[in-house]
């Protein structure tokens, strides 16, 4: 407060001894605030004092303690893959090196685990588990993304989406559910996969936000065209319409490319490992959550049964809450994104 009052009183024009006289200070003390709030502004009002020993870890200890954090104990030429607070804590301060010279780092930090634990953490290191990562090489990236976005945004009510989800194998599938504390409910643990696989051809209209499809043993170019028939006739009128797809073999083949020439559907093919463009994908979120998740189903008929009970309730409860916070888990799975729907990431501001 007497800080304040010092400056405000400069301000007003108020002599050095007066404004000493009126906070009851030495007259350098007013100077020295005068000075401060020059070259620093407001911040003079809370000081900073320096007192107490000197810092027994220094800036320089800092920055090396981060980077050797974050850099790979191998890099170092120890035989980890991770670092341990305990082994990050002992490489600091260089009591690997009793046992091999190589292993004393070029600086050496004082350092007791708590308090490497209390840095790491107030600098956002924190202890994680690794992620995939894929990046599109596909020459066409640019050009296909433009026409996916040109296409849902013209045309929302004739665009449709199609991929197939799988494999779907018949065994037990861990998930969650109501139980009794410390009772979980059980999977049998053994099991023989003798049914073979299969995997379901969705396809999904934008517009409709409706979601079908059915079961085959493998993909094929004639069940991407069986697909694809089922989706021109969602719309009868003879008009054109846009079905985004993967670019795999069996959604492009002669056959499939000469039928969609003859009666106007134009494939609008995502790029090479860029399936967060596809509409579809959020979708199998939910149904791997509610129809595979917690399951043990005999046989591929029940699985198949258990799938269009879903499509049905789904279609009749688009809006619905689990329905919807399920595909934003899966959205942001693939795209590691939030709330995008699909498209190019949103640009940042510089």
């Amino acid at each position: 407060m007497r800080r304040a009052l010092i400056v405000m009183a400069s301000a007003s024009g108020t002599t050095v001894p007066a404004i000493a006289r009126l906070v009851a200070a030495d007259e350098d003390t007013v100077r020295d605030v005068i000075h401060a709030f020059n070259d620093v502004g407001l911040a003079c009002l809370d000081p900073h004092w320096a007192g107490g020993r000197p810092r027994r870890i220094t800036d320089a200890d800092l920055t090396v303690i981060v980077t050797t954090a974050t850099t790979r104990p191998r890099k170092h030429g120890l035989p980890f893959t991770h670092w341990s607070i305990r082994k990050l804590a002992g490489y600091l301060t260089g009591r690997y090196g009793r046992t091999d010279p190589r292993w004393v780092p070029d600086r050496v930090v004082r350092i007791g685990r708590e308090r490497l634990r209390q840095i790491l953490h107030a600098r956002g290191i924190t202890f994680q588990r690794t992620r995939t990562w894929k990046e599109s090489h596909d020459p066409d990236l640019e050009s296909k993304l433009d026409r996916i976005e040109e296409v849902t945004d013209r045309f929302p009510d004739r665009c449709f989406a199609f991929d197939q989800f799988g494999p779907l194998s018949i065994r037990p599938c861990h998930g969650t559910c109501w139980a009794a504390q410390k009772h979980p409910d059980r999977l049998r643990a053994t099991y023989k996969r003798t049914h073979g696989i299969r995997y379901f051809h969705g396809c999904y209209s934008l517009s409709e936000d409706r979601l079908w499809g059915v079961l085959h043993e493998h993909k094929g170019g004639k069940y991407s065209l069986a697909a694809f028939k089922s989706i021109r006739r969602a719309r009868p009128d003879g008009a054109p319409i846009y079905i985004i797809c993967d670019n795999l073999s069996a959604n492009t083949t002669p056959a499939i490319l000469t039928w969609c020439s003859r009666h106007k559907v134009e494939l609008c093919l995502t790029p090479t490992n860029a399936s967060w463009a596809n509409p579809i994908e959020p979708q199998f979120g939910p149904l791997r959550q509610f129809t595979i998740a917690n399951s043990d189903h005999p046989n591929h008929p029940a699985l198949a049964r258990e799938l269009h009970a879903y499509l049905r309730w789904r279609n009749a409860n688009n809006r619905h809450p689990d329905v919807l916070a399920a595909q934003r888990r899966e959205r942001a799975r693939i795209r590691s994104e939030h709330h995008h729907r699909w498209g190019r990431p949103q640009p940042r501001a510089a």
